[in-house]
């Protein structure tokens, strides 16, 4: 699996929770998360056909902010084949200016505070 797929498996992993959430509607959000940081490392091989699994937490929130640590894990395995970071900073769709993490969603993501 070329690297690039790993970081749209964070990207998936992140937003699929964020819809689940209710917290973000790709088409009608006021507020998006914009990615402007990311790290991975890897421990392991993961190819096409695996089953993937994505692990996320929260490490660090801010006013604006949020880290989000993931981990990829093949099939049922408890040890993870990748893991790193993205770092979503909050914007006004239109503007693009940062804007405070609003109270709904602050309490999300202190549900995920690792």
């Amino acid at each position: 699996m070329n690297n690039v797929v790993h970081y749209g498996l964070f990207d998936s992993a992140v937003n699929g929770w964020l819809i689940e959430q209710g917290l973000l509607d790709l088409k009608a959000s006021p507020e998006i998360g914009l990615v402007v940081e990311t790290s991975c490392r890897y421990h392991g091989e993961l190819a096409f056909p695996d089953l993937v699994t994505a692990g996320i937490g929260i490490s660090r929130l801010g006013r604006s902010s949020v880290r989000y640590e993931i981990a990829l894990f093949r099939g049922d395995s408890d040890t993870a084949a990748a893991e790193g970071f993205f770092v979503h900073v909050y914007v006004d769709r239109q503007t693009r200016k940062p804007v405070a993490i609003g109270p709904k969603m602050r309490s999300k993501f202190e549900e995920m505070l690792l």
